[in-house]
């Protein structure tokens, strides 16, 4: 730091906790170093919050998300190849594989009906997915106490239709297009009826719309038994991502196959997070800024009350340049004072929300309070934006100080 500055910067500190010839000035510079807190707190917090909810989103979709997923740009389905599932055994990194098919069908039960999801899937899903996670009721299996083909489904079809998974007469009838209808006489749809095992809860409305039972049976409904609509792979821990996507493209070419990791197969949902994330620090930067309008009247208020102090450091020498960058370290001390301040705050807040859960949300969430994560990339962006109207605030003011002449009137 050269000598002007930092000459300015100890006159700038020294304006700012120093006593001045009004105690209204000191009141004023107190509210404004406040609402920068108060407004700095708000900002993380919400921040938090958002992050929060993000990383609940992400830990819930891992139980239906597999790692990668492949479905075809081409239509709906795709061929099964055998030696599709030969080259993908060979693949380092993948620990295991499931070929599933979903069709959109019909739900009833005891006279209720929904329309949703059903999702076909081979004896290696539960490896691929990890839906035990997230059972809510019964259990994660395909297969009934005798024997018979079995279905976990989705809350969302569970407190629709009223599942009741201990009764013994009612079960879940599925119905699904009849693809080989020839004649009149023909049914429209095939009709099976289901014993419901467990029920999952994911926090993704569309997920929780899902029935899914046997492969087999889904493929002999839809006519389908050499297809598939999607191929989802478990990797092995810490297996690069990046690397087994691209020697699966030699497998499945990009032109022909979607190969989306986890994050991709719910982008719109991030993508929709981080748009209200952003949103919401748009409007509470705009409330910051008029709680910087304080700063800029504080600011002014010193110049006046410094008026022969600026002229005498004027007579000492002291350039337009050096006035201005008085007050302009003196709008920065300002707000980096309340900055500091906030962020200690927003730390008091969050530790509290983390260990004992001061701020619940409503009745029907799976969480009892709200959830928060801080990342330092965001405190650096308030730090930032703080910062910068604090130096902006001061500009006023110190173009004011300059002007004032080496010569004050002595009333």
């Amino acid at each position: 730091m050269s000598t002007e500055m930092n000459v300015a910067f100890q006159i700038a500190r020294r304006y700012l906790f120093g006593k001045k010839n009004t105690n209204a000035i000191n009141y004023i510079t107190g509210i404004s170093v406040l609402g920068i807190a108060i407004g700095t707190a708000a900002l993380i917090l919400i921040l938090s919050v958002f992050n929060g909810f993000e990383a609940l989103t992400k830990k819930h979709l891992d139980a239906f998300n597999p790692d990668i997923k492949i479905t075809s740009r081409l239509g709906k389905f795709f061929d099964e190849r055998p030696e599709y599932m030969e080259q993908l055994g060979a693949i380092d990194g993948v620990q295991n594989f499931s070929k599933v098919l979903e069709e959109v069908a019909h739900f009833e039960y005891n006279s209720r009906q929904q329309i949703g999801i059903i999702k076909g899937v081979d004896n290696n899903y539960f490896e691929v997915a990890a839906l035990d996670q997230a059972i809510k009721k019964g259990k994660a299996t395909l297969t009934g106490a005798e024997g018979q083909t079995s279905s976990v489904i989705g809350n969302g079809v569970y407190t629709s239709l009223n599942i009741s998974l201990k009764s013994k007469l009612e079960s879940l009838k599925i119905s699904l297009p009849n693809r080989r209808k020839r004649g009149a006489l023909d049914r429209d749809f095939k009709t099976r009826s289901l014993h419901v095992s467990g029920v999952y809860s994911i926090r993704s409305e569309k997920a929780n719309q899902y029935v899914i039972t046997n492969y087999d049976l889904i493929a002999g409904l839809l006519d389908m038994r050499s297809k598939c609509s999607a191929i989802e792979l478990k990797l092995n821990q810490n297996a690069p991502v990046g690397r087994i996507k691209k020697d699966l493209e030699q497998i499945f070419p990009s032109n022909d196959f979607h190969i989306m990791d986890r994050l991709e197969q719910d982008a719109s949902v991030l993508k929709i997070m981080n748009i209200e994330k952003w949103s919401s620090y748009l409007i509470f930067s705009f409330t910051l800024i008029l709680i910087i309008f304080n700063v800029i009247g504080s600011l002014w208020m010193i110049v006046l009350d410094k008026k022969k102090d600026i002229a005498v450091l004027q007579s000492f020498g002291a350039s337009k340049l050096t006035i201005r960058k008085i007050f302009v370290l003196e709008g920065g001390l300002i707000s980096g004072l309340g900055f500091v301040i906030g962020a200690l705050l927003s730390l008091v807040v969050y530790a509290l929300q983390k260990t004992i859960g001061i701020i619940n949300v409503p009745d029907g969430f799976d969480i009892t309070s709200y959830p928060m994560e801080l990342k330092l990339a965001d405190i650096l962006i308030i730090f930032v934006t703080v910062m910068a109207m604090g130096f902006i605030a001061s500009f006023p003011a110190a173009w004011r100080a300059s002007r004032v002449t080496a010569y004050v009137r002595m009333e």
